[in-house]
């Protein structure tokens, strides 16, 4: 269980995000056409895997805008952005906001992805959601970066893990 925050106040996430090197839990999540996801289904492509309470907030949408513009200049690059968000929300979001070049995922059939990841959060007015966390994942799944964002209405280190995801190439 990690602690983080909400303004100020403690809370707490069902575990803690996987660890460096380690390959990275497999998924099943719901895309913006109804469609179940694979992390399975993008092996072989460096990804860049988000996670956000709701894109309905300022700061998760402000950080979704932010890393589909890098995904727009790289496009060799997968962009997952995981939430509890209905797929219609996710749809509605891109289509309003031109997010093209991220894949909205969404934990709306369970919330496994949130306890294997350990970012689902336990308690507060938040549970049930995702927590904010960044995560660099090479072409077969390892863990390169992973922030779990100690105060969830704050943005993550951008910078450190586009420089990881950007650096790293197959050996």
């Amino acid at each position: 269980m990690a602690q983080i925050s909400l303004k100020g106040k403690p809370i707490h996430t069902a575990g803690e995000l996987p660890a460096i090197h380690m390959k990275a839990p497999d998924f099943t999540l719901v895309d913006r056409e109804l469609s179940d996801r694979t992390l399975h289904e993008f092996h072989g492509k460096r990804k860049l895997l988000t996670t956000v309470p709701s894109i309905d907030t300022g700061t998760c949408s402000l950080m979704t805008k932010h890393l589909n513009e890098f995904a727009k200049k790289h496009p060799d690059i997968v962009l997952l952005t995981v939430s509890a968000d209905l797929p219609f929300a996710q749809k509605r979001f891109c289509e309003t906001e031109a997010v093209h070049n991220a894949i909205l995922l969404s934990m709306m059939r369970n919330k496994d992805f949130g306890k294997a990841y350990g970012v689902l959060i336990l308690d507060g007015p938040l549970a049930g959601l995702l927590a904010r966390s960044l995560m660099v994942l090479d072409e077969k799944d390892h863990v390169l970066y992973a922030e779990l964002v100690s105060e969830i209405t704050q943005e993550p280190n951008y910078h450190k893990a586009l420089e990881i995801l950007q650096g790293h190439r197959s050996k």
